[in-house]
């Protein structure tokens, strides 16, 4: 007689015990301000032009971090446009840089003496020729970190959102938060920025009863 009994499974514990799932906070103009101001006081060209750039483009942590120089910059001049494809579309999306942005680009690019072929922003690790999106993510942490942000609430999709977010709530345009976000479907806008429960929670806030 088989006395073999089955011993249950221990239960595996969720990858996303104990953390904030969901959509990551956009920074707003403030907090902006308060991680730039840190980032030129502490002559941080690289990060300065990551940061710049990462809410100019509004480009996932994947495509952000593959850029080249020449997608960019022209020579010694930084584009005031720039037009990349996204890895997860495969759709062309165009940008604005802003002259801060471009000034804080051509710094670090002059600095470092990075080619036109060049990864934009190389790792400092042997085995990758440009930053990691998990490289990325710890560098946000650190930006909202050391802003007193709780760096669960945010992550690199915070970048992506920030600007889209400012325009949306300055112009309620939402076709062109959609073709600034490169999304094909004006529903993945709406909900990429949760407007519709923020709106709603607004005009609750402004009306007295």
């Amino acid at each position: 007689m088989n006395t073999t009994t089955n011993t249950p499974a221990t239960p595996r514990e969720p990858w996303n015990r104990g953390k904030l799932v969901g959509q990551k906070a956009p920074l707003k103009l403030k907090e902006i301000w308060a991680i730039r101001v840190r980032l030129q006081l502490s002559t941080n060209l690289r990060d300065l032009a990551l940061f710049d750039l990462a809410i100019d483009s509004k480009l996932r942590g994947c495509d952000l971090v593959k850029l080249r120089v020449r997608d960019v910059a022209h020579g010694e001049q930084v584009a005031s446009r720039a037009m990349v494809m996204q890895q997860k579309t495969l759709r062309p999306v165009q940008f604005e840089i802003t002259e801060q942005t471009r000034d804080a680009l051509k710094n670090w690019i002059g600095a470092t003496k990075l080619r036109s072929e060049s990864f934009l922003f190389p790792s400092r690790l042997h085995k990758s020729e440009h930053l990691s999106t998990r490289q990325y993510g710890r560098i946000v942490d650190g930006w909202v970190t050391s802003i007193g942000l709780d760096p669960s609430a945010y992550g690199t999709h915070s970048m992506r959102r920030t600007k889209a977010s400012l325009i949306y709530r300055r112009t309620g345009n939402l076709r062109a938060v959609q073709l600034l976000l490169g999304h094909t479907k004006i529903e993945s806008t709406v909900r990429y920025l949760g407007i519709e429960v923020d709106d709603a929670l607004e005009m609750a806030e402004r009306t007295e009863v």
